[in-house]
């Protein structure tokens, strides 16, 4: 079944090097967004927790995979509309700047969702 992780670091040092950049800046623009939250593995790949987690990330050879669930992206579903996505995910492009803003509005968003 391949490498089962159990830190993000670990997971980190597999990422398909044209990947590289765009993951340790997405996870770097979560850990800002969420402070408090802790990383965790979960599904296999880096995912920051707040009693729940919030947001999980993943580097693929052609996008960085963000997956904040179901609920969250039909409620961004204008701001998403750039962006391949489904029912609970969302691609962006590696030969594109992260939408910062936007993902900073969306763990935000899942913030305020699991403290309710």
């Amino acid at each position: 079944m391949g490498t089962k992780f159990t830190t993000t670091d670990e997971y980190m040092a597999t990422v398909p090097e044209e990947s590289l950049e765009k993951a340790v800046e997405i996870r770097e623009i979560i850990r800002k967004a969420a402070p408090k939250a802790t990383e965790v593995i979960s599904y296999n790949i880096p995912a920051f927790k707040l009693n729940k987690v919030l947001v999980w990330f993943a580097a693929y050879k052609g996008h960085i995979g963000f997956y904040p669930g179901g609920t969250t992206i039909s409620v961004f579903k204008d701001e998403l509309s750039a962006y391949k996505t489904s029912k609970g995910a969302i691609q962006f492009p590696l030969d594109k700047p992260l939408p910062v803003a936007l993902i900073n509005k969306i763990v935000k968003y899942r913030i305020k969702e699991v403290a309710e």
